[in-house]
């Protein structure tokens, strides 16, 4: 296996942009196939089973599997996402994988590529070593972390299970052990288009959209004044881009705002919509619209289930770095859908989330090596 900071520029210098729904995204940045493959090609060396399923076109899950040489005391699986946020504004060269001052910078290089390579690195380490006593590891690379999370859905839909979960993200080396959900809607209205030289023959889409728009905002405060979650905090919405209209001289028969609305435990995407919903009707609009769930939604994490694995991966950090915490965090992950599957699950990696998605997105290199120590100490039951 090839040095960490080697191994992590090599995924960096592969794009795997996530188009998030556009498509003015050139078609060779898009999507994980450069990076699958490179995963792919690094993980049959090992001469372990790997299997690559396809969850889209040109978007594969990885899955590789270690046995150890004796029944193992328990398994654990790996997981990282192989996609990244697109590159607009970016004031580094996104796939340079550029080293300076002990960084490596680079899109993907904080989210998640450095958690991905760690995780290669300790797996590779197992294959090599077999040590006594190690636990049965799956290795799992999935696609669209970044959008819809269909990687992680197909990946539990097809039944891979473990004992203890560990999903990579930036997090400092502590643990993520809760986490809201995320469920994003399209709000649509329609009009009629006329030439706008005679605006009174038509009925614009982006006025009625603009006081939809100020009714969301006024919803907002309402959601946030709601009874919080004693460890995510309140509940959030947020209104994250606006499209409508073909020219500046025809009136818009169409306006979509894309809704993101940030769910804790107990909170359904479904209800989350109805709530909604029912506020816009209650304000009496004279015209139709519509809410719409773009994709399938990715449910908070709660940690209930995984207070054993927090003790025994703290343990294992302690005995590497020396310290550790253990904290909730707003966004969302893959390890919500694993905890739904009943695996139990925490986030752990090396890099800062402030980092991440950043225009000059970097890694403290410093943390590559023990972060992959932690992992494979973990496995090994340490």
């Amino acid at each position: 296996m090839l040095p960490l900071p080697q191994l992590l520029a090599e995924l960096v210098r592969r794009p795997s942009v996530n188009p998030m729904g556009r498509t003015d995204i050139p078609a060779d940045l898009l999507y994980e196939s450069r990076v699958t493959d490179f995963l792919e090609a690094r993980l049959r060396d090992l001469g372990c089973a790997v299997r690559r399923h396809t969850v889209r076109p040109g978007r594969d899950n990885l899955v590789a599997t270690y046995a150890p040489p004796h029944p193992a005391p328990f398994s654990v699986m790996f997981e990282a996402h192989q996609d990244t946020v697109p590159v607009d504004e970016m004031i580094v060269e996104p796939f340079g994988a550029k080293v300076e001052g002990g960084r490596l910078y680079g899109r993907g290089a904080c989210d998640v590529k450095a958690g991905g390579a760690v995780m290669l690195a300790a797996f590779a380490r197992l294959v090599a070593e077999r040590p006594a006593g190690s636990a049965a590891v799956t290795m799992a690379f999935t696609v669209d972390e970044e959008h819809t999370f269909l990687g992680i859905q197909e990946l539990m839909k097809s039944g891979v299970r473990a004992d203890y979960a560990i999903v990579a993200e930036p997090t400092l080396l502590n643990i993520v052990n809760a986490h809201k959900g995320v469920v994003r809607w399209v709000l649509e209205t329609t009009g009629r288009a006329c030439h706008s030289s005679r605006p009174e023959n038509g009925v614009n889409a982006i006025y009625r959209m603009a006081r939809l728009v100020a009714a969301v905002e006024e919803y907002a405060a309402q959601l946030r004044a709601l009874p919080a979650d004693p460890v995510l905090g309140p509940r959030t919405i947020s209104v994250g881009r606006i499209t409508g209209g073909v020219s500046a001289n025809t009136v818009p028969d169409v306006c979509r705002v894309d809704v993101d609305r940030r769910l804790v435990p107990g909170e359904t995407a479904a209800a989350g919509a109805a709530h909604l919903s029912d506020f816009l009707k209650g304000r009496g609009f004279d015209f139709p619209f519509t809410l719409t769930q773009s994709h399938a939604a990715c449910p908070p994490l709660s940690p209930a289930l995984s207070g054993e694995l927090v003790t025994r991966l703290g343990a294992t950090i302690d005995s590497v770095v020396g310290k550790h915490t253990v904290h909730p965090v707003p966004f969302g992950t893959d390890a919500s859908t694993v905890a739904n599957a009943g695996v139990p699950v925490v986030v752990f990696g090396p890099g800062d989330i402030e980092q991440a998605h950043t225009k000059d997105e970097w890694i403290d290199l410093s943390q590559l090596e023990p972060a992959a120590e932690i992992l494979f100490r973990f496995a090994c039951g340490r």
